[in-house]
C-alpha cells in the first residue's frame, strides 16, 4: 500500500484530486486544511476548488472519523493528520506552511519504513525539499500530457519527384496510410528539393487529402507567411470547425491571424455578430477590482498586444487606423473581457479568442470553451513554453491538454508554428537567446 501526502495546491489546483489515487491512503495534514479554509471564501477558481474539496471532507466525515481514516468509494483511506513532535525535523523552519505539511511526510516515512510515502505537490520549491529530505516526491501527473510527442497539427513527409508531380496533378491522394487525425495538414516535401512542398488538408469523412492550390489567400488585408500559417487560415474560416488551437512561440502570428480571422468573418462576412478578446491576466477569476478606472480602462494596460495587431491589420488596409480602432470598441463590434465574468455565460454567435492560454489549468480551459453557444467560433492561442503560472508546466497547462483531448474531434483543429515570422531579429531572438 502506499501512502500518498498531498500539498494545498494539489487540491485546488484539481479538487477532484481526493479520487485520483485509486485503493491507496491520502494523507491530508491539518495545515492543508488550514490553508483551504484561508482560500474558500475566495470568488475564484481556487476558492471554488477550495469549497469543493471542504464539501467532500465534510460528506466524508458524515461516514467515519478522518482521524482514523475513513474508507472512499475507490476502496481508499482518507485521513487528516496533525503536526506531530516527531515530525520535527531541524532542516525545516515550522513557521512556514509549506515545510508543516512536508514534515509529516517526513514523519510518516520514519513511523511506516513497510510502505511507501510519496508526497505530491505541484510547487516545485516544495518538491525540492521534500526530496532533499529523501522522500519520495511527484507532481500531480492527472491532466498531463507527454509534451514531447505533442500533437502538432501537421507533418512533413518527404516524397520523391515523381509523387509531387503525380500530386500536382491530381490534388488529391488517400490518406489511409498516414494515420491522420481529422483536420490534420500534410506537408509533401521533395526529397531533392524541400524548397518544392504542397500543403494537403486531410478530409477525414473521405480518407483523403486534398492539396491546397491558393497560397496566397488572403484574411482581412494579410496573406500566409508560411505552409503552417496557410493551414491556420484554413481552420480560422472553416464554419464547420468550432474550436481551432494555434502554439508557437512568440512572432509565429498566432493572435494576429487569429484577430485577422475575426475581422474578416465578422465586419465583412458577417458571420459573427461580434469579437470578444480575453487573455489570463492573473489566475482565472481573479478580481481586476484592485485596478484603477471602468473595466475597460482596467483591461486595457493587459491587452496591448491586442491593440499592437489591431492597429497593424487596419495599417495594412489603409484605414484612419486609431479612429477606426476606436469605434469598433465603441460599437461593440469587438469587446474586452476578463475572464472571470465568462463562467456562467452562454457565449452565442460569437468569435471568441482567448490569447496567452497556456497559463489557464484544463479545468479553466473546460470553464471556457463550455461557455460556447450556438453560432460561437473559439480560438485559443499560446506557447506552452512561455508558462507564467507557477504550477503548470507545458505537460500540464489547459491548452496542451485541451489539444491532446480535443484532436480526434472534427470539431477541433490545431497548427503548432515553429518559425517566427515577426522580423529577422524576433526570428534570431526566439531560436537564439
Amino acid at each position: 500500500m502506499k501512502i500518498f501526502v498531498l500539498d494545498t495546491n494539489v487540491l485546488l489546483h484539481n479538487a477532484g484530486a481526493l479520487k485520483s489515487f485509486a485503493d491507496n491512503t491520502v494523507i491530508l495534514p491539518m495545515s492543508v486544511i488550514e490553508e483551504l479554509d484561508k482560500f474558500k471564501t475566495q470568488s475564484n477558481e481556487l476558492g471554488r476548488n477550495a469549497r469543493a474539496v471542504i464539501r467532500e471532507l465534510d460528506r466524508l466525515r458524515s461516514k467515519g472519523s478522518l482521524q482514523k481514516g475513513v474508507e472512499t468509494e475507490t476502496k481508499g483511506i482518507i485521513k487528516i493528520v496533525a503536526d506531530t513532535p516527531e515530525a520535527q525535523s531541524p532542516v525545516l523552519n515550522g513557521t512556514v506552511i509549506d515545510n508543516r505539511i512536508i514534515r509529516v511526510a517526513y514523519s510518516l516515512k520514519k513511523r511506516n519504513p513497510d510502505n511507501k510515502v510519496i508526497f505530491v505537490s505541484k510547487d516545485i520549491n516544495a518538491r525540492i525539499k521534500s526530496d532533499a529530505l529523501g522522500i519520495e516526491t511527484r507532481d500531480f501527473e492527472k491532466q498531463k500530457i507527454d509534451y514531447e510527442k505533442r500533437y502538432e497539427g501537421v507533418k512533413t513527409i518527404p516524397v520523391p519527384f515523381k509523387f509531387m508531380t503525380d500530386l500536382m496533378e491530381t490534388g488529391i491522394k488517400s490518406s489511409e496510410e498516414y494515420n491522420l487525425m481529422p483536420n490534420e495538414f500534410v506537408i509533401f516535401q521533395e526529397e531533392s528539393n524541400k524548397e518544392n512542398a504542397i500543403l494537403c488538408r486531410h478530409v477525414y469523412s473521405e480518407k483523403k487529402l486534398v492539396a491546397i492550390r491558393d497560397y496566397k489567400k488572403e484574411i482581412f488585408g494579410i496573406s500566409a507567411r508560411s505552409l503552417e500559417q496557410r493551414a491556420a487560415i484554413e481552420l480560422l474560416i472553416d464554419p464547420l470547425v468550432d474550436l481551432v488551437t494555434l502554439t508557437g512561440e512568440a512572432g509565429t502570428g498566432k493572435t494576429l491571424l487569429a484577430i485577422a480571422a475575426g475581422l474578416e468573418l465578422t465586419l465583412k462576412k458577417k458571420r459573427f455578430t461580434k469579437i470578444l478578446v480575453s487573455r489570463p491576466i492573473m489566475p482565472l477569476g481573479k478580481d481586476i477590482g484592485y485596478l484603477p478606472g471602468s473595466k475597460e480602462e482596467k483591461l486595457a494596460h493587459w491587452m496591448e498586444p491586442i491593440y499592437d495587431n489591431l492597429e497593424y491589420l487596419f495599417s495594412q488596409n489603409t484605414f484612419e487606423v486609431t479612429h477606426k480602432v476606436e469605434q469598433l470598441f465603441k460599437n461593440g463590434v469587438i469587446v474586452l473581457e476578463a475572464l472571470t465574468y465568462i463562467r456562467g455565460r452562454s457565449i452565442p454567435k460569437q468569435f471568441v479568442i482567448i490569447d496567452e492560454a497556456q497559463n489557464l489549468t484544463p479545468h479553466e480551459i473546460k470553464t471556457i470553451i463550455s461557455r460556447s453557444g450556438m453560432g460561437t467560433k473559439m480560438i485559443l492561442t499560446g506557447d506552452p513554453d512561455q508558462i507564467d503560472n507557477p504550477y503548470l508546466d507545458a505537460s500540464s497547462n489547459g491548452l496542451s491538454y485541451c489539444i491532446e483531448r480535443l484532436k480526434k474531434e472534427k470539431l477541433h483543429g490545431h497548427i503548432r508554428f515553429k518559425k517566427s515570422e515577426r522580423s529577422p531579429l524576433a526570428s534570431i531572438a526566439a531560436s537564439l537567446l
